[in-house]
């Protein structure tokens, strides 16, 4: 079954994430996503706060951006959410937005080769090894985890691009796709995450998270679109959808018979009201997919 989920936005100051999340919690969303985004708001501490807010909801961190962290500390951190609070946290990793990592000095020359290092290293260590590596970007000199998780948790990876999406199926548990991605976008990135998988010998599932831009309300169509385009995207009717929970359920069946296990809906950056959208798809919407 197509998991659903909602991301609190970045744009929303960090205090109304508490009334978020336990709304989510109450109503019985599957899956609350928080972004990383610079200079926002934390995503670690940010997830930790949901999750300690809430008794079942998941939440999910996507994305890290690799470049600002040593993957020891990223392990770190995701082995303590996961240990206290087991099968409810999830987090993804990713190059970020290469002109915010250019702005803080972390840009690094070779993202791809960056975030091979750091998932390679990441997985290891959340599987309790004791890691020595001596890469371009990631090294370590006999490090291990006191306190890994009870189960080994899945990372997810962000990505867009063909050698990322490749990486993506080759080095991590799952990927995280955009929301401008459509139905297309995900057969396509499937067939490149397959190839990467297929290369490392992988038979275990991926799993596919896609964003998809969502509005509703008497002025949905027009949100939407304003915050296509304020993005640069596309403003193609796969791109997003506007309307009731009818509307909204049929466009997450449509990327999920693409092959995306979970859809995330994301609002518009003006959404007047979260604690409605996110009542909205676990009440409304949830229910009409299969």
């Amino acid at each position: 079954m197509t998991v659903l989920g909602v991301v609190f936005r970045p744009q929303l100051p960090p205090e109304r994430l508490r009334a978020v999340a336990r709304v989510a919690d109450d109503a019985g969303l599957e899956e609350l996503w928080l972004w990383e985004d610079c200079f926002l708001e934390g995503g670690i501490s940010a997830a930790a706060a949901a999750l300690a807010w809430t008794e079942r909801v998941r939440v999910g961190v996507g994305l890290l951006p690799v470049p600002l962290r040593n993957v020891a500390v990223t392990a770190m951190e995701a082995a303590t959410l996961h240990r206290m609070f087991p099968g409810r946290a999830i987090l993804g990793v990713g190059h970020g937005v290469q002109d915010w990592m250019g702005q803080v000095g972390a840009r690094a020359e070779s993202p791809v080769t960056l975030l091979r290092e750091h998932l390679d290293a990441l997985r290891a260590l959340l599987r309790g090894e004791r890691v020595s590596t001596d890469g371009r970007y990631v090294k370590l000199d006999g490090v291990a985890l006191d306190w890994p998780p009870a189960g080994v948790p899945e990372v997810l990876a962000g990505a867009t691009g063909p050698r990322s999406l490749r990486l993506s199926g080759a080095a991590a548990d799952g990927t995280v796709l955009t929301a401008a991605t459509g139905p297309e976008g995900v057969r396509r990135a499937r067939r490149l995450i397959d190839e990467g998988r297929e290369s490392a010998g992988r038979t275990d599932h991926h799993r596919v998270v896609v964003y998809l831009h969502t509005a509703t309300g008497p002025d949905a169509a027009a949100r939407l679109r304003a915050e296509i385009e304020a993005n640069g995207e596309d403003p193609l009717p796969e791109h997003g959808v506007a309307g009731d929970a009818g509307a909204v359920a049929k466009a997450v069946q449509r990327l999920a018979e693409a092959g995306a296990d979970t859809v995330v809906l994301q609002p518009t950056a003006d959404e007047p009201d979260p604690e409605a959208l996110v009542r909205f798809a676990a009440e409304e919407v949830r229910p009409l997919i299969t």
